[in-house]
């Protein structure tokens, strides 16, 4: 029983820190649980052992300037007190008008194929956001970062989001396939857009999505890589998030992506249990103030609560998985030296058996 206790992994995200090998992290999870500081922490403590560090929002609500107090816009931000750690905020619709501008100011030359995928990425449904993801990987493998840190939206955003090179890929292959069965056909429909060549605008449009093919794999065969990629799931000690979590694990599951850590945010106390405050509060309550009693009461509740869903988050993840309790502070964790402090309880946990 002693080697089985001692085998459950530790309550930190050391693991995650420790791993060199890995390029991308996405934190998410349910809206209001602390994604964006959790991203932040993370960042602040990879800047600690690797070279260059990059934290990216792909959530449409920016929360990265206000963090950090600081201006943060698209391009790599460095944050101020870090010399290795630069933050930046995107709009995967902006994106998207911006590549579609750039289809449309294109050469004459290429105008027909330009037309066509134009109208390819607007007839078929989620490719518009798959083709404008393809391009921010693209972007984001361009920079020179050893980590990049994703802070996303919430959860059903953000699993559209990781399902986007699968979409793509059989989007891309079933083109392939009316290309085998059709012929020429693709490229006399690209000939009606604007093109003089049919034979050549065929050639031209199989070989861009032949390329966007391409990277897209590049980006799943990543993504499913544990050596490369994870996700870090953050919740609070509530049902909602729990069952939120539960849904996002499974989820990660069936798309082949790592996950082996939970931040647990907002705990009151995580030293203590409600059974010890509880024995205090009952022997004490007596001496109170009325509103000192209540306010004790209403806390007592609270934290009875977030025990019993934080037991059932060990129950439930505890064997395989690495969970992180981060205590609920009197203050709001904004600019860098609060965030390098709270930082520190991501890798030095709160010992839960003193």
């Amino acid at each position: 029983m002693a080697d089985e206790e001692f085998d459950l992994p530790e309550p930190s995200l050391k693991n995650l820190i420790d791993q060199q090998s890995l390029q991308w992290v996405f934190v998410g999870g349910k809206g209001g649980v602390g994604k964006t500081t959790t991203s932040c922490c993370l960042g602040a403590q990879l800047a600690k052992s690797r070279k260059k560090v990059l934290i990216v929002s792909t959530d449409p609500a920016h929360n990265l300037s206000d963090a950090f107090c600081q201006k943060i816009g698209r391009e790599p931000t460095p944050i101020n007190g870090f010399d290795n750690l630069s933050a930046m905020e995107i709009d995967a619709n902006d994106d998207m008008e911006e590549m579609q501008r750039s289809m449309e100011e294109s050469n004459e030359e290429d105008s027909g194929i330009q037309s066509l995928m134009s109208e390819l990425t607007s007839s078929i449904p989620g490719i518009d956001e798959a083709m404008s993801f393809s391009e921010l990987m693209k972007q984001v493998q361009k920079l020179d970062f050893d980590v990049v840190v994703f802070d996303t939206a919430p959860t059903g955003h953000t699993l559209r989001l990781l399902s986007f090179p699968t979409i793509l890929e059989k989007a891309l292959g079933k083109v392939m396939e009316l290309k085998d069965r059709f012929g020429g056909l693709i490229g006399q429909a690209s000939a009606m857009f604007g093109g003089s060549n049919p034979g050549q605008m065929q050639d031209m449009l199989l070989g861009r999505l032949e390329e966007t093919r391409e990277v897209i794999n590049k980006v799943n065969d990543a993504f499913q890589d544990p050596s490369l990629t994870t996700f870090v799931c953050v919740c609070i000690p509530e049902f909602l998030s729990i069952y939120e979590t539960e849904r996002l694990v499974q989820e990660l599951s069936k798309f082949g992506i790592d996950s082996h850590n939970i931040v647990v945010n907002q705990v009151l106390f995580p030293e203590k249990d409600a059974e010890e405050l509880g024995e205090w509060f009952d022997g004490n309550k007596d001496s109170l103030p009325k509103e000192a009693k209540e306010i004790c009461s209403k806390m007592m509740a609270r934290k009875r609560m977030q025990d019993k869903y934080i037991g059932q988050c060990f129950d439930l993840y505890g064997d395989d998985f690495h969970v992180v309790l981060m205590p609920l502070l009197d203050f709001e964790v904004r600019g860098v030296e609060k965030l390098k402090a709270f930082s520190e309880n991501l890798v030095d946990p709160v010992d839960l058996e003193e």
